[in-house]
């Protein structure tokens, strides 16, 4: 694996963490070298005056959807690199269900490879659990993270490892080759035909119902497998009340289980459903306002670890269909901040850093990525995010970095923007422009 570039930059006038008087934080080829008061920089080092802007570690996103190979129409990995760099990201995981499905290492190892070239942010490929997410034979880790991509993660989302011996065997292989694997938790039996949360709104609209249970009966199982096995499992974009219930109890008992939820669980919920408008449609479904009320209480108190956007481009005759025909899946990189600030930050759940804590130091810690979701201190690496709390923008599709345009969240105000972000003192992403 090659040496990622460098570069030294001087980020003026900023708060740590949000956190007492603007200081001046100086890195130099990476890593962070001072933090104090009228520093000077380096001859040919970069320069961001901060303004007061909070200063955060880097985010790291364990759930995106770059759909290179094999839908580059939608996305590519340097658009959505793009996009996860103007959202304050440096390092974000690719989920395996591309065409040809990334399960084996010729495919890992190439978007990791691609990632590298574009410079701007950390690419990690998640490898499929099972061949072609057919769910019947177990892809080979082994191969996948033994090659130059190193993966970490392993997923069938999109599916459900839902057969029951297989998952057993996939924990096992895990556990050998000290590797994650995160869980899609559908239940497929119970979600046959299902587009929408079943619930009132479900049936007013004549929509076909997903359960909480279908989600909830995968949480339980897989705590029990990974209890067994003796290692750890992740569960994909929580969505219920009962899920956080579940997790709750796992902890108690010792089991090593994570979970993520997404900014579109915790804002959004299925009474949007009444338009019929498919952008709205994802899987698992917006759920009811109590679901979203558990879930950021869950993320507050570390029930739930990290958020993850489940980034999903989709193209345009996609989701301009009947609700029951489009394809399931939301925008969520360039939002992801502003939503948590809207709904965790601004409520006072919580503060800068939380945020840190939930965006970029868990889900470093939860993949074992040395390099991310550091401490802003001498000698750490020098992967930043900058963020003016107070400076707000209004969401246009058509200026967002994806090559796609279903956001769920047109024309809403953000209440905060990601000004800049630096990945190991090379400044990606400046004042909504991408800089390479």
């Amino acid at each position: 694996m090659s040496i990622p570039a460098t570069g030294s930059v001087l980020i003026a006038d900023v708060r740590p963490y949000g956190e007492g008087d603007p200081v001046d934080v100086l890195v130099v080829d990476g890593r962070i070298a001072q933090i104090g008061a009228d520093l000077s920089a380096p001859d040919g080092a970069d320069r961001i005056d901060g303004g007061g802007a909070v200063l955060l570690p880097g985010f790291v996103d364990l759930h995106t959807h770059l759909r290179e190979p094999g839908r580059e129409d939608t996305e590519t990995i340097r658009t959505g690199s793009a996009a996860a760099a103007l959202g304050g990201y440096t390092a974000v995981f690719a989920m395996a269900n591309t065409d040809p499905v990334a399960d084996n290492s010729t495919i890992t190892d190439n978007v990791w490879r691609t990632g590298r070239d574009i410079g701007l942010v950390d690419v990690h490929p998640v490898g499929a659990v099972t061949v072609g997410l057919a769910g019947t034979q177990l892809a080979e880790m082994g191969m996948m993270a033994a090659g130059v991509a190193g993966v970490r993660m392993f997923s069938d989302d999109g599916k459900c490892v839902d057969d029951p011996l297989l998952m057993r065997r996939a924990l096992e292989y895990a556990k050998s080759l000290d590797v994650l694997i995160a869980q899609h938790a559908e239940e497929p039996r119970l979600t046959v035909g299902a587009i929408a949360h079943e619930g009132p709104n479900a049936a007013r609209l004549g929509l076909t119902g997903w359960p909480r249970a279908a989600e909830e009966s995968i949480v339980i199982r897989d705590a029990l497998l990974a209890r067994d096995a003796g290692t750890r499992v992740h569960i994909c974009h929580a969505s219920t009340e009962g899920t956080v219930e579940l997790l709750r109890w796992a902890r108690e008992q010792g089991i090593a289980i994570s979970a993520e939820v997404t900014p579109h669980h915790l804002l959004l919920d299925d009474s949007r459903l009444a338009t019929y408008d498919p952008v709205n449609k994802v899987n698992p479904p917006l759920r009811e306002t109590r679901d979203n009320d558990a879930l950021r209480r869950a993320l507050a108190d570390g029930v739930i670890d990290c958020v993850a956007t489940d980034h999903a481009p989709h193209a345009a005759q996609e989701k301009a269909c009947e609700f029951a025909q489009a394809r399931p899946g939301m925008l969520g990189l360039e939002t992801a901040l502003p939503i948590v600030v809207d709904t965790m930050v601004n409520p006072g759940l919580l503060d800068w850093r939380g945020v840190a804590r939930v965006m970029s130091e868990r889900p470093a810690q939860i993949v074992g990525l040395a390099d991310q979701g550091r401490p802003i201190e001498v000698g750490e690496p020098g992967s930043l995010t900058l963020v003016d709390p107070d400076r707000s923008w209004v969401v246009r599709p058509d200026e967002l970095a994806s090559l796609s345009r279903n956001t769920p969240y047109e024309a809403m105000t953000m209440p905060a923007t990601v000004t800049a972000t630096v990945l190991r003192g090379v400044v990606t992403a400046r004042d909504g422009e991408v800089t390479r």
